[in-house]
């Protein structure tokens, strides 16, 4: 069990020894997509949970994106930029296809990738003000990793619901380990906590969650496909889902 955690965390980030990983083994990571969202949060969230630039939020939301941008190697922004790509300029699944797999980014994925990491500042930065006071510990630790566990759990889930649509390649591998028991415990891992420390954050979340990720779901049906960079959008739309469920939730 840790070996294939640490050969998913070591897949998805910086934080352990990228490896090569047998196809069977690549099958069962999907499982450990939550718990790699957690420890990814937690180092990118250390500085500001340790107070560094405290009170000037929007810095801190900064810091938190840059290292987080750093530490997964921009892998979702990534299939976010090739998915809006394909989106914006696809007449047919093949022409789709063939401008998702074009190394070269267009105008309409730069433009989505900016949008998402300005919509990510402005969203922890707001998350950050919206925050209890330091001097409570657990009111000013659990939503910050919360949010890329709750990201990386709108990626299970949105695996399960289009793997019958899943494309060769090393990205449908990997998005046939979403079964039912990794969409559970996804689940409880990415609602549990917030259920029981901040019920309507996770309520908001959620229904955000669902806004975001509908149409991403649609256009995987219209193309016929579903691979890594679908995968890769559907985290980076449930961490802002996540941002606004919690800011939605602490301003009500």
């Amino acid at each position: 069990m840790l070996r294939r955690f640490l050969a998913t965390l070591g897949f998805l980030s910086r934080l352990a020894p990228a490896r090569v990983i047998d196809e069977a083994d690549m099958r069962r990571t999907m499982f450990h997509l939550p718990l790699c969202g957690l420890v990814i949060g937690l180092v990118a969230c250390a500085p500001a949970l340790l107070g560094l630039f405290s009170g000037r939020p929007l810095i801190q939301a900064w810091t938190v994106v840059l290292l987080a941008a750093y530490l997964t190697r921009g892998l979702h922004l990534d299939g976010l930029s090739d998915v809006m790509d394909g989106a914006a300029q696809h007449t047919s699944p093949e022409r789709f296809w063939a401008i998702v797999k074009d190394s070269r980014a267009g105008t309409f994925g730069v433009a989505a990738v900016a949008l998402a990491l300005l919509g990510q500042t402005a969203l922890l930065a707001a998350v950050f003000a919206a925050l209890p006071g330091w001097s409570e510990p657990l009111a000013r630790l659990w939503p910050l990793p919360w949010i890329f566990v709750f990201g990386r759990a709108c990626g299970v889930c949105f695996g399960r619901a289009g793997r019958g649509r899943t494309r060769p390649g090393l990205g449908g591998l990997f998005i046939a380990g979403a079964d039912g028991r990794a969409v559970a415990w996804a689940l409880v891992l990415a609602l549990g906590p917030a259920l029981f420390l901040a019920p309507l954050a996770a309520l908001y979340a959620a229904l955000g969650a669902l806004i975001l990720l509908t149409p991403l779901y649609r256009l995987s049906r219209a193309v016929a496909g579903i691979n890594g960079d679908f995968l890769g959008a559907s985290i980076i739309m449930g961490e802002l889902a996540a941002c606004a469920g919690f800011v939605l939730a602490a301003t009500s």
